[in-house]
């Protein structure tokens, strides 16, 4: 008897372990399809999921994604607040339901779920993200910003709050400093990326206004971190000759800065990540290349090329830095 239980255990075993790869391989073939634009098939085969796998988390999350794309709003926010019901739910099933209330610009119901959301997930960097977006929409950009920057500051590795940030600070010009650090830690957490290529561009243009000194680093309401930052770039600044292209007067510029800086200490008192990555950069003789693959694009293309082309050991080196020293903020 016992012999006979091992077998029908085994069987059914192996049974569901079949079905369960079956499921897999088709809820993989059916993101591509959604990926792709191929929604019929793709529809097609949301409707054998759900039948075989209808309680599975990742491919409801999915469904409810695939009914955003579909502008099937309704649908969507059906299934999303089912999903948050349970007890598996993660930030990104708040994230879908919120995505759903937006396009419908129920901005009351969105507001509800996300603050729904901090209850379970309070230091969430999508849900911030989402929060500044959903105030950027009703024009609301104070509220926008501050929430951007409290995602920066309890999920300092999520880049999209970076991103909005530098584009709030760009669009409202009301805080060059803040471009310049959002903008570079946005551009190693998300290195190659279109949106990497926008703020690269922002960077360089504010760097150009800093050096030319057609923009003040300071505002009235500056932190003691960014006092200390704005002192020791401005008396760099007045020792930086200009006759060289910008991607190699940003290179002098900011080497004088980081010598000074940690010269002086300045990183045990205002300990910032970005400052201890870039040192690390030019204790390893890559500064230069970093430098010129943050500004060069930007600068000129045809100049960045033949620099390439001219260096190629060192961008090679600097590339296999990147790769294996990935920008993480403790």
């Amino acid at each position: 008897m016992k012999y006979i239980l091992s077998i029908v255990f085994l069987v059914t075993s192996l049974f569901a372990s079949a079905q369960s790869e079956q499921v897999q391989k088709l809820h993989e073939q059916t993101k591509k399809w959604m990926t792709d634009g191929e929604y019929e098939s793709a529809a097609l085969g949301f409707r054998e999921l759900l039948q075989k796998a209808g309680d599975n988390l990742d491919v409801l999350k999915d469904w409810t994604y695939f009914n955003l794309l579909t502008k099937n709003y309704t649908k969507a926010v059906e299934v999303g607040k089912a999903i948050i019901e349970r007890p598996d739910a993660d930030e990104q099933t708040y994230q879908l339901l919120g995505m759903g209330y937006k396009a419908v610009k129920d901005f009351d119901n969105c507001e509800k779920v996300y603050q729904r959301g901090f209850r379970r997930f309070p230091k969430s960097g999508v849900l911030f993200n989402e929060y500044g977006e959903m105030y950027a929409m009703e024009n609301n950009l104070s509220n926008a910003i501050t929430q951007w920057e409290k995602g920066i500051e309890l999920a300092p590795n999520y880049s999209s709050n970076y991103y909005n940030a530098t584009m709030y600070y760009n669009k409202t010009n009301t805080n060059i400093l803040k471009i310049l650090l959002y903008g570079e830690v946005f551009c190693n957490l998300e290195s190659y990326t279109v949106r990497t290529a926008d703020v690269k561009e922002i960077l360089f243009d504010a760097y150009q206004n800093v050096l030319l000194q057609k923009t003040q680093l300071l505002t009235n309401n500056a932190s003691d971190f960014e006092k200390a930052f704005a002192e020791t770039f401005n008396k760099v600044i007045a020792t930086t000759q200009m006759g060289n292209s910008i991607p190699e007067i940003l290179t002098a510029t900011r080497t004088k800065f980081l010598l000074s800086w940690f010269a002086k200490k300045q990183n045990a008192t205002y300990p910032f990540y970005l400052f201890n990555y870039l040192q690390n950069l030019l204790e390893e003789g890559l500064f230069d290349a970093y430098n010129q693959w943050l500004f060069g694009p930007v600068a000129n293309t045809a100049v960045y090329q033949i620099w390439l082309n001219t260096h190629d050991t060192e961008a090679k080196k600097f590339k296999t830095f990147q790769h294996t020293h990935l920008f993480k903020i403790p």
